[in-house]
């Protein structure tokens, strides 16, 4: 199940990447990062206009430096990232296994795992450091359950390396860790995590952005103390938002794929339960949708707490109640999932249709080293140069720079842009900022879909 998973995914996402279906956000933004770092240069990248340490605290991306020595083709996070995410089926399976006593079980749970559509979704959802949650978290779970404690300590500080806010599922993770296997490892766990989450957001970035928190308007009510004083004052008013767009389908979505036998002995599955409800809360309707990476770090939890709960049914009621689960499994997969025969549909061009042609033919005109403004699913394909702008940038600020929200200024970069590559046909916003800028750049290349030009 593992090596299938990573080969049809495999082959799937480098089929969306060539097919011009990723774009700036978030794809080419890792593939500029990490190539100026395999180049001995500061990650500062210029498709966001800030450190790639600013964004995210994604120091796990060190990691595959390596590879740009190695591989000049921009498909290689795609392999990576679907056997990474692949790869988390094995702690489940090795946890299920030692937890059930039974290997059908346990291969049956593994298949669960990989067939939650939250897995999948974030698999296709472009390139996130945050895929190889789902993965780390399951190898804590299981290396604490078995007294692995090298395996232990490696998959958390490995976590702890993806994410600031991963200290949201890591530090309910040390209590259970420390109830059911070890106190004082659970213990540094939760602290551990907590001070590390802390030292990510007050120190290192602040560091580069200049700000501690730049997501606080993701917390409804105007942020933590309005959310508390609403809870505390008009518990209507905040039942009613947890009730609104798409909330309770998520939670349903995320939960039933494992029939909810959880609930049986919920512990282990409680451990998600944090990042669960922040991502339910939050304003950010991404959060609350299973085909975001935000909820990937969530399904160890809810799969392995499932095990957690089948270890305390009887032997001959564990069989009829895994099936449940295995049927549960494949009812939601089908309906969710983006996995093969499954319902749900994506669309995207393939590397062969005209307009994917013409585009490569038009990236080609452009010299590796020059200053360009690109339309940001090109940007995918051109990231790995020093200086890359996703189009209307710099022309005219546009989710750029620490404050992704200021918006309409002329970046001072724009004048040093060599090459633009844009459609044929512009939205009319996009048509507005070009007007502006057009009479300094000639046509140096021109086809039915796409234009590059060049400064004069």
């Amino acid at each position: 199940m593992v090596v299938l998973y990573a080969l049809y995914f495999s082959v799937r996402t480098v089929g969306v990447h060539n097919g011009l279906g990723t774009s700036a956000y978030d794809f080419g933004l890792y593939d500029q990062g990490i190539w100026l770092m395999s180049r001995g240069r500061s990650p500062f990248v210029t498709l966001m206009g800030r450190n790639l340490f600013g964004d995210h605290s994604s120091f796990i991306l060190v990691l595959l430096i390596p590879l740009y020595w190695v591989f000049s083709s921009t498909s290689i996070l795609f392999v990576v990232q679907s056997i990474v995410v692949a790869i988390g089926a094995l702690p489940v399976y090795w946890f299920s296994r030692q937890r059930l006593r039974s290997e059908p079980i346990a291969a049956a749970m593994a298949g669960v795992y990989l067939l939650h559509p939250s897995i999948g979704w974030t698999n296709l959802e472009n390139f996130h450091p945050d895929a190889a949650l789902g993965t780390l978290v399951a190898f804590a779970i299981w290396a604490a359950f078995a007294g692995k404690w090298r395996w232990y300590w490696v998959a958390v500080v490995l976590a702890l390396s993806v994410k600031e806010d991963v200290a949201f599922v890591l530090a309910p993770l040390g209590l259970w860790v420390a109830m059911k296997a070890d106190k004082k490892r659970g213990l540094i766990t939760s602290l551990a995590s907590l001070v590390t989450m802390a030292v990510m957001f007050l120190v290192v970035m602040r560091s580069f952005t200049g700000v501690t928190f730049r997501n606080s308007w993701r917390i409804p009510f105007g942020g933590i103390s309005g959310l508390l004083k609403t809870a505390l004052t008009q518990p209507t008013k905040l039942i009613a938002y947890l009730w609104s767009e798409d909330r309770p389908a998520y939670l349903w979505q995320m939960l039933a794929p494992v029939g909810f036998i959880f609930l049986y002995e919920p512990s282990l599955a409680l451990v998600g339960c944090v990042m669960l409800a922040s991502n339910i809360v939050s304003t950010f309707w991404y959060q609350h949708q299973i085909h975001y990476h935000y909820s990937i770090i969530i399904v160890p939890c809810i799969v392995m707490g499932t095990v957690w709960a089948l270890g305390k049914f009887s032997r001959p009621t564990r069989r009829w109640v895994s099936a449940c689960i295995v049927a549960s499994s494949l009812v939601c997969g089908y309906l969710w999932s983006p996995m093969p025969f499954a319902r749900t549909t994506t669309t995207s061009w393939n590397s062969h249709m005209a307009p994917v042609v013409a585009a490569r033919e038009s990236m080609s005109r452009v010299p590796d080293h020059a200053v360009v403004a690109a339309y940001h699913s090109l940007t995918a394909h051109m990231a790995r140069r020093v200086t890359i702008y996703s189009f209307p940038n710099p022309f005219t600020r546009n989710l750029y720079g620490p404050d992704v929200f200021a918006g309409g200024d002329r970046l001072p970069g724009a004048d040093a842009v060599e090459y633009v590559i844009l459609p044929v046909k512009l939205d009319e916003d996009a048509q507005r900022v070009w007007d502006v800028e057009k009479d300094r750049f000639r046509v140096v290349e021109e086809n039915a879909w796409w234009v590059v030009y060049q400064r004069m």
